[in-house]
C-alpha cells in the first residue's frame, strides 16, 4: 500500500477524536494539517502509533471554524473504485486462465485499491466502531487472498507446470496501464485544496502503473526465457505489497 492508504489510516485513527474538526492532508508535501481545539497530545501520540513517520512541525491558533467538503469527490471516488474492481476482475479471470500469477497477484492489487477507497466511501458517516470492522474484514481478507497466492507461487515453482501466456500478461497488463491513466485522468479533474484526498489517490494510482510495467516486463522475460520464474518473482513481490498494506489496515481494528 501507499501513500492513499497511509491517508485512510490517519483519517480513521484520528476520527474518534472529538476535538478533530478536520484534517487537510497536503500529499506531495507529506504534511498534515489538524484543526482541533484543546491541546495536540492526544493527537500527536495517534499519529505516532501509525508508525509512519509522523512528527509534530509546529502548532499555531486559528480562527477558521468553518470547513468546506467537495460533493464531487465522492463521485470521483466512486468512477476509480469502480474502474480498479472490474479489472480486479478481468485479471483475476484472464491470470487464471493464462497461468499467470503476475496477473493473479496485480488483480489483488487492484482489489487492495478497491478496499482503499470502499473504506473511505462506505464508512462516511458512520461510527468508529463501524469503520473499524470494515478494516477488520479487508484487512483478513487480503492477507487469507495472498496467502493463497503465495502457496500456488510454491506450488508452481516445485511443480511441473506449463508456462504462462505471455502474450496474455503483455496485453491485459497494457490495458490495465490504460485503465490506471484512466484513473489519474478522473483524479485530476480535483485540484482545490480542499480535495486534497484526490492527489493522494493520484499518487495511489500511479504506484499501480508500476507494477503493470513489472507484469509486462516479467511477460517479455517468460517468453525470452522460456521460464516461468519471472512470472513467479512479479507475483511474490505484489503478494507481499498487498500483505503490508493490509496488517496496516488491521492495525485499525484493534
Amino acid at each position: 500500500m501507499d501513500c492513499s492508504s497511509e491517508e485512510t489510516l490517519i483519517r480513521m485513527k484520528l476520527d474518534g477524536i472529538a476535538s478533530v474538526s478536520n484534517l487537510d492532508f497536503d500529499i506531495p508535501n507529506r504534511m498534515l494539517t489538524v484543526f482541533h481545539s484543546g491541546t495536540i497530545d492526544h493527537i500527536e501520540k495517534s499519529v505516532i502509533e501509525l508508525n509512519l513517520g509522523g512528527k509534530k512541525i509546529s502548532t499555531e491558533q486559528t480562527d477558521q471554524t468553518e470547513f468546506t467538503e467537495n460533493a464531487n469527490q465522492k463521485k470521483l471516488l466512486w468512477s476509480v473504485l469502480a474502474i480498479n474492481f472490474v479489472f480486479f476482475l478481468i485479471e483475476m479471470t484472464t491470470g487464471i486462465i493464462s497461468k499467470s500469477m503476475g496477473l493473479v497477484a496485480d488483480s489483488l492489487d487492484m482489489l487492495a485499491d478497491s478496499f482503499v477507497y470502499g473504506m473511505s466511501l462506505f464508512a462516511v458517516g458512520g461510527t468508529l466502531l463501524k469503520k473499524k470492522q470494515i478494516a477488520k474484514l479487508a484487512g483478513y481478507f487480503q492477507i487469507t487472498l495472498a496467502i493463497i497466492g503465495f502457496v500456488e507461487i510454491l506450488r508452481r515453482f516445485f511443480g511441473n507446470e506449463k508456462l504462462p501466456d505471455f502474450s496474455t500478461m503483455i496485453v491485459i497488463s497494457m490495458f490495465a496501464l490504460i485503465a490506471n491513466g484512466a484513473c489519474l485522468y478522473i483524479l485530476q479533474k480535483s485540484k482545490s485544496k480542499e480535495e486534497a484526498h484526490m492527489k493522494a489517490s493520484m499518487i495511489f494510482t500511479s504506484n499501480d502503473v508500476i507494477i503493470n510495467l513489472g507484469v509486462i516486463i516479467a511477460g517479455v522475460l517468460v517468453n525470452y526465457l522460456s521460464s516461468n520464474i519471472p512470472d513467479l518473482m512479479i507475483g511474490a513481490i505484489v503478494f507481499v505489497l498487498v500483505i503490508q498494506g493490509a496488517f496496516r489496515i488491521l492495525k485499525l481494528s484493534k
